[in-house]
């Protein structure tokens, strides 16, 4: 039986041949994650020297850092939209080359207000990452073998302050904070360089390259038909006729994914902006050892998404559904992290680290509910929700930083001059605002993550789209 599909599908024997292309694109994108969550997780490890050196108090110092997500949702979206018609190889590179450069005015002794538009500039270039990353990662795998790759992209993002934080933290005793941004940028200049050479689009992209003409796909075994008839839920999802946007974007799964998605990114604006002064101030670590202890977190996210990622490959292999391979295992990661937020403040010592850590690693799944939603609609419109997804979803890193600052200021906690302790009554006044954003973040989480595990069916969604949304074969819907 020979069928007709878009070129966005390749024959069997073609898909074989590049799998190796297929992997090292993967690993160049999940050192692209790495290098994007190292910029993020800076900011936190240098906020006591920065405050002290650049005369800042804590609430503008979280306006510093919610600022990285000033840009985040308008860049993302238009990103989007962009990637539905141009190549995202050169999406991703114009984005890596914009995070080497914002870093070096640091270096070259900035102050304040450098750094704030630094940051705004470079989180308005690092929004569409994940988006990006994900969408160029299924464009190289059929979609019941893209969870895994899925999740090793989005295990990037928690291995990007595990690998930086120990280096960083060495760096800013050794050299001082400023180099700190120095050395990212370098790292940056090099993955640009690499990328140059190994990038490229996958053949289920949905570029208008590869969308020009169809290809026939012979069902040569048994094996290979049961393949492409894999979960007739997905309604064969890469080719999916368009949609109307607006549409796609109105229902209640990309609601789900966008609730799920905000308790994600409010947590990670919370441990990237204060996570290193709390362990520093509140628990009494030094830098260092806040540069080993700040990676537990995101370690721990990595075995959750790894672990997360083989489990829901296993069940799409099998024939289960996105929603019960990827979006109720998000949710339940997230309803872990809300009560063991929830607890931390009830908790000292190596027991209240201990419950952060695994707090802050099942908050990390963000990417999930991005892969979640790519299964919605075909490939040229699955960068449009991914990136609108995530624009969207930044707003909670806006929001947690400040509030966290804010809280830490009505406590009554005022930064220590540079170069001395924090006197005892401070750390007093820092433990109760933070401990207060603790409580709120675990509630926020809670919320999230039932709202995934409930709402977020991208198989339902996508089947009701088509069904009720169709417009005619070659129309262009954007």
């Amino acid at each position: 039986m020979v069928i007709t599909q878009p070129q966005s599908r390749v024959a069997r024997t073609g898909f074989q041949n590049m799998t190796v292309r297929a992997w090292i694109v993967t690993a160049m994108l999940v050192l692209f994650q790495i290098v994007a969550f190292a910029d993020k997780a800076v900011l936190g490890l240098v906020a006591g020297d920065a405050m002290a050196d650049l005369g800042i108090s804590p609430v503008q110092f979280g306006f510093i850092g919610s600022a990285f997500f000033f840009l985040y949702a308008v860049v993302s979206i238009v990103t989007g939209f962009l990637a539905s018609r141009y190549s995202v190889k050169w999406i991703l590179l114009t984005m890596g080359v914009i995070w080497a450069v914002m870093q070096f005015p640091m270096l070259a002794g900035g102050g304040a207000a450098v750094l704030l538009v630094s940051r705004i500039v470079l989180g308005g270039a690092e929004g569409p990452a994940t988006a990006m990353s994900l969408t160029s990662a299924h464009g190289w795998f059929r979609p019941q073998h893209r969870a895994l790759p899925s999740n090793l992209v989005a295990a990037g993002s928690t291995l990007g302050p595990v690998v930086a934080a120990p280096a960083l933290a060495a760096i800013i005793v050794a050299v001082g904070w400023r180099w700190a941004f120095g050395v990212l940028g370098v790292v940056g200049l090099v993955w640009v360089v690499a990328w140059l050479f190994l990038g490229a689009d996958g053949p289920y992209a949905g570029t208008r390259k590869a969308d020009a003409a169809p290809v026939a796909v012979e069902h040569d075994t048994p094996e290979t038909a049961a393949e492409e008839a894999f979960d007739g839920r997905m309604v064969d999802v890469d080719n999916q006729l368009p949609v109307r946007t607006w549409a796609a974007l109105l229902n209640l799964t990309v609601l789900a994914a966008v609730v799920g998605g905000f308790s994600n990114f409010w947590v990670q604006g919370f441990l990237t902006t204060w996570l290193p002064q709390y362990l520093n101030g509140v628990v009494g670590l030094s830098m260092k050892q806040v540069g080993v202890v700040t990676t537990f977190p995101w370690l721990i996210g990595a075995g959750v998404l790894l672990l997360l990622g083989l489990i829901g490959q296993t069940l799409m292999k099998r024939g289960h559904s996105v929603h019960l391979a990827i979006s109720v295992p998000f949710g339940l990661a997230a309803i872990v992290a809300g009560a063991a937020f929830l607890s931390v403040p009830h908790a000292h010592g190596a027991l209240a680290v201990a419950l952060l850590s695994i707090a802050g690693g099942c908050s990390l799944a963000y990417p999930m509910t991005a892969s979640a939603l790519g299964y919605t609609v075909g490939a040229k419109q699955r960068p449009i929700l991914m990136a609108t997804l995530g624009g969207v979803a930044s707003v909670g890193a806006i929001i947690s930083p400040t509030l966290v600052g804010w809280l830490m200021g009505r406590a009554g906690y005022v930064a220590a001059p540079k170069g001395k302790p924090i006197p005892a009554e401070m750390v007093e006044h820092m433990a109760t605002g933070i401990h207060q954003a603790f409580t709120v973040t675990g509630i926020v989480l809670l919320v999230g993550g039932v709202m995934a595990a409930l709402f977020l069916r991208p198989g339902r969604t996508g089947r009701r789209l088509q069904r009720d949304h169709l417009r005619p074969e070659g129309a262009r819907v954007i």
